[in-house]
């Protein structure tokens, strides 16, 4: 006696379907997957944040069509207790037809994260000390002085990420909240909607 065994091909409509299936199966498992990660917590380390900055000096502008200010080295530090950044940079300010006057500044900040940019920005940047060597100088500056910072400070972050940081497991996560420490900044990262 001869048996034949035969099997019948799958209908093109059922591997279709079947493939339809599996596609929304491994879908579904990935986006469970980003609420099973939820939010993640980064420290930015001093170090890190100031090795940022160095990559953005130095700064030359002008100020108000008349001095030419240029700022270079720039020493962060961080002031917790206000949720703020403190940075200090020297500064050169050229007046028309005289020499430079030379010294340093000092501003604060406090810290937002601009989710477009996937960095952290300075707002309300205020100068907390200026010093030319020249104390005539110094009156006539202070009071465009904080518009120097605000235009220096509101296009430049402080850190930016790096596309590659706010990947994990497959997930594209997004900046939201930011902390200040005493040795750094936590940032909360947020699985992308």
């Amino acid at each position: 006696m001869n048996t034949r065994i035969t099997t019948l091909a799958p209908h093109p409509a059922r591997r279709t379907l079947f493939r339809l299936a599996a596609m929304l199966a491994g879908a579904t498992l990935l986006s469970s997957c980003a609420s099973v990660l939820g939010p993640r917590q980064v420290e930015l380390p001093l170090h890190k944040l100031q090795s940022s900055l160095d990559k953005r000096f130095p700064i030359n502008e002008r100020l108000l069509d008349i001095f030419d200010v240029q700022l270079t080295r720039p020493q962060l530090s961080l002031v917790p207790d206000q949720d703020r950044v403190a940075l200090a940079v020297d500064a050169s300010v050229a007046p028309p037809f005289a020499r430079a006057w030379a010294g340093n500044v000092a501003f604060s900040g406090r810290l937002y994260i601009d989710p477009g940019r996937a960095a952290v920005m300075m707002a309300e940047p205020r100068v907390d000390r200026l010093q030319l060597g020249n104390p005539e100088a110094e009156r006539r500056l202070a009071r465009v002085a904080n518009t120097l910072i605000d235009t220096v400070a509101r296009d430049m972050p402080v850190y930016a990420f790096d596309q590659s940081d706010l990947r994990y497991a497959g997930v594209q996560f997004v900046p939201t909240r930011i902390q200040t420490t005493r040795t750094g900044l936590v940032v909360t990262l947020e699985p992308a909607k």
